[in-house]
């Protein structure tokens, strides 16, 4: 009895091949997006091109209101009035992950979230840019006693003044944290012929001609102005206070707080400002 021998392709010979599945875990019909805070059009053309449900309020949402919109979505888009907290989440029975259209992720409970498994993401990119030249608007604010004479004209009263009012070209501009944003300010700022100085916590290479500092106190010594661009952290929280503004900083100089209110001691710079050891501030 002779054995079966098995059936061979012939070489050269064609076949059809299937293409690869694309795994998809959910159909983008059935994800729910809520997207608060009016966030840009473009996204919520993009989701919705993508055939996702979206559905956007321009405000920011609190308490009740909240829960009852978040309890069914799968995906929730917000920027920085939006509180989602560990009582919020514990409602979103659905949600799979947060997007903040924004620099900072403090709104959100990140531990609760990491509990739950949902993924937390921000925009750290966003408006670096746009702070930058904030603070440069604000240096020149300052250096021209453009707030007070402004108040002044608004109050009938014609203040034609040069006294203490400056170019900030040759300036010394000291910034605090040479993140995304500190490092094109210091760019920008540059460009307008100030002397640019940083420190951070870590190396960080610098661009054009800013010199980077061995600490804070070095940095404020030294400064005209002061800009602070640092993140909200158990080590930054009243890291500017009474010790750094009255003993360190420049008399005469400026503090410009662009970064999270927690980072300046209120309290101590309104001294500072009250004594005349400080020229202005911007907060």
């Amino acid at each position: 009895m002779s054995e079966a021998v098995p059936e061979t392709r012939a070489r050269g010979s064609s076949f059809t091949q299937n293409k690869p599945k694309v795994l998809r875990p959910f159909k983008t019909s059935e994800v729910k997006i809520l997207l608060l805070e009016n966030v840009n059009a473009t996204a919520v053309d993009a989701f919705k091109k993508q055939g996702y449900q979206v559905e956007t309020v321009a405000k920011a949402l609190v308490g009740e209101e909240l829960i009852s919109k978040i309890r069914d979505v799968h995906i929730i888009g917000i920027r920085s009035k939006t509180k989602l907290t560990k009582a919020v989440l514990d409602e979103a029975k659905n949600l799979l992950g947060i997007g903040c259209f924004c620099i900072g992720t403090n709104q959100v409970d990140l531990k609760a979230a990491a509990d739950k498994g949902i993924a937390v993401f921000n925009s750290p990119f966003s408006n670096s840019r746009s702070v930058a030249e904030l603070v440069i608007g604000e240096l020149i604010t300052l250096a021209r006693q453009l707030g007070d004479r402004n108040t002044e004209m608004h109050q009938g009263v014609w203040n034609k003044v040069s006294k203490n009012c400056y170019e900030i070209r040759h300036k010394v501009l000291g910034i605090v944290g040479y993140g995304h944003i500190g490092a094109q300010l210091s760019v920008l700022a540059e460009a307008m012929g100030m002397t640019v100085y940083f420190y951070d916590i870590q190396q960080i290479m610098p661009l054009g001609q800013a010199k980077p500092v061995e600490s804070l106190e070095e940095l404020l010594a030294i400064s005209d102005f002061v800009s602070l661009h640092v993140p909200e952290t158990e080590d930054t929280k009243n890291m500017i206070g009474e010790r750094e503004i009255m003993n360190h900083m420049k008399k005469g100089s400026y503090l410009l707080n662009n970064a999270r209110g927690t980072v300046v001691q209120i309290a101590a710079l309104a001294k500072g400002l009250q004594s005349g050891h400080l020229a202005g501030a911007a907060i």
